[in-house]
């Protein structure tokens, strides 16, 4: 049987960024946190993390935030930053307060451009972020392309080929473009090359003028997730994300 972790309850708070460990001695104090219906008195109590642990754990009769390992999925709004530091808008502060204030930090699953909306993965799960990004695991992502003049015809081939671009030593893995009209398309990709997809198309002489992620892996963004809004992902979306190429083309 797999040994159920614990953590201090103030560390626990600490690292949900409800307070610093005084700030949440305070709380306790002010009987603020209650679990399965009784008042928490002591801050060195030793609290299992288990599944269960935010229905059962309460901040003055609200549930607790998630626990560490959280994956959500946002609709990234244009001109939202995926920075920590940037000046303007950053994509972490459509986030609760507390959430930014989490340890560890939570981050984006790889980035997109400020001038590029959809599908956004953020997460504190530094194993689940890096199995995502893996060069190795080649997850396919999907992007709907707006195009400032109409497609010559012999894009699709040239990108499934594998397209040189400038300034890089070895040229894209294949990639599949979808054309929907004269001037969209969607392009899916398996790497994660900086502004690859705007600079595969400028490759073939075009210019992108509206990109927005439609998918990554299984997990494709759904249509009830207005720009700005962000939702917590199951276990089997988690998983759908990290589905190999062919298993996606068949899910999506």
């Amino acid at each position: 049987m797999t040994k159920v972790p614990t953590l201090r309850l103030d560390r626990l708070l600490a690292n949900l960024g409800y307070g610093s460990r005084r700030e949440i001695q305070m709380l306790i104090n002010r009987s603020c946190f209650r679990l399965d219906g009784e008042v928490l008195r002591k801050v060195d109590q030793k609290m299992e993390l288990t599944p269960d642990l935010t229905d059962r754990l309460e901040y003055f009769r609200e549930k607790l935030d998630p626990l560490p390992g959280l994956v959500a999925m946002m609709n990234k709004p244009l001109g939202a930053t995926c920075s920590h530091n940037e000046a303007g808008d950053l994509v972490y502060r459509l986030l609760p307060e507390r959430w930014q204030k989490r340890e560890p930090k939570i981050s984006t699953i790889g980035r997109l451009d400020k001038d590029t909306s959809g599908l956004l993965l953020l997460t504190d799960d530094g194993d689940y972020l890096h199995q995502v990004i893996s060069p190795k695991r080649h997850v396919p992502k999907r992007y709907r392309a707006t195009l400032d003049r109409p497609l010559r015809g012999d894009e699709g081939a040239l990108f499934a080929s594998g397209l040189q671009l400038e300034n890089e030593k070895t040229p894209c893995l294949p990639a599949s473009l979808e054309v929907l009209s004269e001037r969209e398309a969607v392009l899916t990709i398996t790497e994660g090359r900086y502004h690859q997809v705007r600079r595969m198309f400028a490759a073939v002489g075009n210019h992108v003028v509206a990109l927005r992620r439609l998918s990554i892996g299984g997990l494709v963004l759904p249509d009830d997730l207005a720009p700005g809004e962000y939702r917590l992902l199951s276990a089997d979306e988690k998983a759908a994300v990290l589905v190999i190429a062919s298993e996606a083309k068949q899910s999506i």
